[in-house]
C-alpha cells in the first residue's frame, strides 16, 4: 500500500493547451480515489501520468514520499486496469492472471505463481474459468480476469481507466460491488477514473471532481452532494441534476419563479448586496403537500405540471418556468461544460410515488428554504456553503474509511485462522 501524492501537476501536448492544469491531491494510503468529469476534463490523462504513460509538464508526482516523475511505468510498481481489459486472446485465464508473474522470470516458481493466481481467482470467482480464452467470457468475467492480473502483482496501488464502461446496467452495478469489497478486502490505495457519478457516489472514499483539466473540488460524495463549492460541481453531481432557477433579491427575501421565499442567517447575509442570483433545489427536496408532508418552515407554492413520469419507487414532474435573461447565459454555459443540449426552463421535483400529480393539472407543492443553496451568477461560487457542516463530512467520512478498513483486516485476519486450523 502507498501514499500518492500530486504537486501542481501539468500536462501541457504540442499546442500549449493544458489538458491538466496545476492538479494538486494527497491520496491516502488504503484511499478509494475517485477522478470524475465530463469528457475532456482532463482525467485520464491524470490517471496516465500516475501511471507514467504521459510525461509530466511540470510539477511532482510522488509516491510514497519518492519522486517518480523520470520513473518508468514498470519502476513505479502500480497496475493498472485498462477500459478494453488488454487481454492475451490466444492464452487462458490462469495464464493471463500469471502473466506480470512470468514476466519476473525467476523470481517465482510455478508452484508459488499458481497458489498466488488460485487466490485471485477464489477472490474473483474465477476458479472454474481458469482453462477458458478469454473470447469465451462474458463481459463482466474478462473485466475480473483483467483485476485478478492487477491483484497477483502485489502492486502498490490499483489504477482504473473507466472499467465498466464497455458492460451494460446490470453487469455494471454488479461490478461495482465486486470492485469496492475487493478494495477493502485487500486495503490497497485505488485511483479510478469515471465519467459516471453514480460510480463516482457508490465507489470512492473521495472524489475528485474536474472540469477543463483543473481541480474544482475533491470531497466525500456525501459533502459534494450537500456541500458543493460552485455551479460546476452542483450540476455535475446528482441525478436528476440541481434545479437552478433565476432569483432576483429584495433585502432577505428571494424572488423565485414560483414565488417568494425568506432567507435567515449566515445565507441572508450572503445575499443581501445582491441583485440577481441563482438558487440551486435538489429534486428531491420538494413534496406533495397533498400527501400530508409537513414542513417546518417550508414554502408552499401552486404549479401546473407539463409531464409526469411514474417510475414505480419515484414520481418525476415537469414544471415549466419563466428564465431570467441575466443568468441565462450563465446557466447556458454550464449546460455546455456538464455536456448537456440546452438548458430548459423548467423545475424537476422527485415526488413520492404515492403522489398523483398528473400532467396539465395544478400541484400543491412544499420545500424546506434551508436546504437551498444560492450561486453567484458571475463566478459560480456557491454563496451559501457551510464550512463547518463540510468539515463534519469530511471528519465523518474518514473515520467511516478507516473503520472499514479495519473490519475488512480483521475479516481477512478470522479467514487466515480458519484456512490454517
Amino acid at each position: 500500500m502507498s501514499t500518492i501524492q500530486l504537486k501542481n501537476i501539468v500536462k501541457k501536448y504540442g499546442d500549449g493547451y493544458p489538458a491538466v492544469n496545476d492538479v494538486s491531491l494527497d491520496i491516502a494510503d488504503g484511499e478509494f480515489m475517485i477522478l470524475v468529469g465530463p469528457s475532456g476534463c482532463g482525467k485520464s490523462t491524470l490517471l496516465r501520468m500516475i501511471v507514467g504513460l504521459e510525461d509530466i509538464t511540470s510539477g511532482d508526482l510522488l509516491i510514497d514520499g519518492k519522486k517518480v516523475n523520470q520513473l518508468a511505468p514498470r519502476e513505479r510498481n502500480l497496475a493498472m486496469v485498462f477500459q478494453n481489459y488488454a487481454l492475451y486472446p490466444h492464452l487462458s485465464v490462469f495464464e493471463n492472471i500469471a502473466f506480470p508473474l512470468r514476466l519476473a522470470k525467476g523470481r517465482m516458481s510455478d508452484a508459488e505463481i499458481k497458489t498466488k493466481v488460485n487466490q485471485a481467482a477464489d477472490m474473483l470467482e474465477l476458479r472454474e474459468h481458469l482453462e477458458r480464452k478469454p473470447a469465451n467470457l462474458s463481459g463482466g468475467q474478462r473485466q475480473r480476469v483483467a483485476m485478478g492480473r492487477a491483484i497477483v502483482r502485489d502492486a502498490d496501488a490499483f489504477l482504473f481507466d473507466e472499467p465498466l464502461s464497455n458492460l451494460d446496467a446490470k453487469l455494471r452495478g454488479q461490478m461495482r460491488t465486486e470492485i469496492s469489497k475487493m478494495q477493502r478486502r485487500l486495503g490497497i490505495t485505488t485511483v479510478y477514473v469515471t465519467h459516471d457519478q453514480t460510480e463516482a457516489m457508490t465507489l470512492g472514499d473521495r472524489v475528485a471532481v474536474l472540469k477543463k483539466g483543473v481541480l474544482q473540488q475533491c470531497a466525500s460524495p456525501r459533502e459534494l452532494y450537500e456541500q458543493p463549492v460552485n455551479l460546476f460541481v452542483a450540476g455535475f453531481i446528482g441525478s436528476p441534476p440541481m434545479n437552478f432557477l433565476p432569483a432576483t433579491v429584495t433585502g432577505d427575501r428571494l424572488h423565485l419563479p414560483f414565488g417568494e421565499v425568506e432567507i435567515h442567517g449566515p445565507k441572508a447575509d450572503a445575499i443581501r448586496q445582491r441583485q440577481t442570483v441563482i438558487a440551486g433545489i435538489r429534486p428531491e427536496y420538494f413534496k406533495d403537500a397533498e400527501l400530508g408532508e409537513e414542513i417546518d418552515n417550508g414554502m408552499e407554492f401552486r404549479a401546473v405540471v407539463d409531464q409526469t413520469e411514474w417510475l414505480g419507487n419515484d414520481l418525476y414532474a415537469y414544471i415549466p418556468y419563466e428564465m431570467d435573461p441575466s443568468v441565462q447565459r450563465t446557466l447556458d454555459e454550464l449546460d455546455k461544460e456538464l455536456d448537456g443540449e440546452g438548458v430548459r426552463p423548467q423545475l424537476v421535483v422527485n415526488l413520492d410515488s404515492r403522489s398523483l400529480v398528473s400532467e396539465g393539472e395544478e400541484a400543491h407543492l412544499v420545500f424546506d428554504p434551508s436546504l437551498m443553496h444560492v450561486f453567484d451568477p458571475e463566478t459560480g461560487e456557491c454563496l451559501t456553503r457551510d464550512e463547518d457542516r463540510a468539515a463534519q463530512i469530511a471528519r465523518r467520512s474518514e473515520d467511516e474509511r478507516r473503520r472499514a478498513l479495519e473490519r475488512a483486516k480483521a475479516r481477512d485476519a478470522r479467514e487466515q485462522v480458519r484456512e490454517s486450523a
